[in-house]
């Protein structure tokens, strides 16, 4: 499938405009919308997130959005907090998320050399093999911001450290997702885009 239609799920994160330069380096235009037909009709859906779980879950219901998002059959990608609404729930806020992945967003621990949030650049480790991470070598550099993470499981598809691993890539038939932010992530980040533009 080609990126013909890419729609950002309009959900109120801070990082849409930079995703969109992104994809523009990329040679591809995106949309960005709450319409459910807009989304529903897209060759590629990207849920962004920056913020609280229990508010974007809030958005999203309030637009009608926590229903379409899990029954989407082209690719999704979750991007940091997007990734994280794909689970089942995040200990931020007690928050129930969108439920299309096994699993519960915890926060990180904190100590004198892991200080939260995680921000900055650190490695990734590949757990199995992905189209998402075609192209990419082990202990490639991605950039991180965040306070809460998915602990390893059956989507997990990379994984990082900041004290414990945890999971910096999933998927899960066409729900990928995203730990770091790709849009900051310089040429590693601009391959993971290609490399799902090109699902």
């Amino acid at each position: 499938m080609s990126a013909s239609n890419v729609v950002i799920v309009a959900s109120g994160g801070a990082n849409i405009a930079s995703l969109q330069f992104a994809l523009q380096r990329l040679g591809t235009a995106s949309a960005v919308s709450a319409n459910a037909r807009k989304i529903r009709e897209a060759s590629h859906v990207i849920l962004p997130g920056v913020g609280a779980a229990g508010e974007a879950m809030s958005r999203l219901r309030q637009l009608n959005l926590d229903t379409l998002i899990p029954s989407l059959q082209q690719p999704v990608l979750g991007i940091c907090l997007g990734m994280q609404l794909l689970f089942e729930a995040s200990e931020e806020g007690e928050a129930q998320c969108l439920g299309i992945i096994s699993g519960r967003a915890a926060r990180l621990s904190w100590d004198s050399e892991h200080p939260v949030p995680h921000m900055g650049w650190n490695t990734l480790k590949f757990e199995r093999q992905s189209a998402l991470l075609d192209g990419l070598r082990q202990d490639d550099y991605a950039y991180f911001v965040h306070s809460y993470a998915l602990p390893l499981g059956s989507a997990t598809i990379a994984t990082s450290e900041y004290g414990p691993s945890f999971s910096a890539c999933v998927q899960w038939r066409n729900f990928f997702g995203t730990q770091f932010h790709p849009e900051r992530s310089a040429k590693v980040g601009a391959r993971v885009l290609q490399n799902f533009l090109c699902l």
